[in-house]
């Protein structure tokens, strides 16, 4: 079971990093899917941060950057996994 919490905007390929404009709340230690077309990553939030601050939850509206393994691209849509 999957519920969207949010869109890519941007992804910082040489650090692996992904911002995230939010629908829905999310924490570290989410299970998280990130699909566009075909592509299907997923991956479990370790850190994320708002203005280069670490924090631990985020909120509907917020505009968050995660850390993640693979690659993705603008537009990705990204959903919390249920256990």
């Amino acid at each position: 079971m999957e519920k969207e919490i949010g869109t890519v905007t941007h992804f910082y390929d040489k650090i692996g990093v992904m911002v995230v404009k939010l629908t829905d709340k999310v924490a570290v230690g989410d299970a998280i899917k990130i699909k566009r077309g075909d592509e299907e990553i997923e991956e479990t939030i370790e850190s994320m941060q708002v203005e280069h601050e670490n924090i631990e939850k985020a909120k509907k509206g917020d505009e968050i950057a995660i850390k993640i393994s693979g690659k993705t691209k603008e537009g990705a849509v990204v959903y919390r996994m249920k256990k």
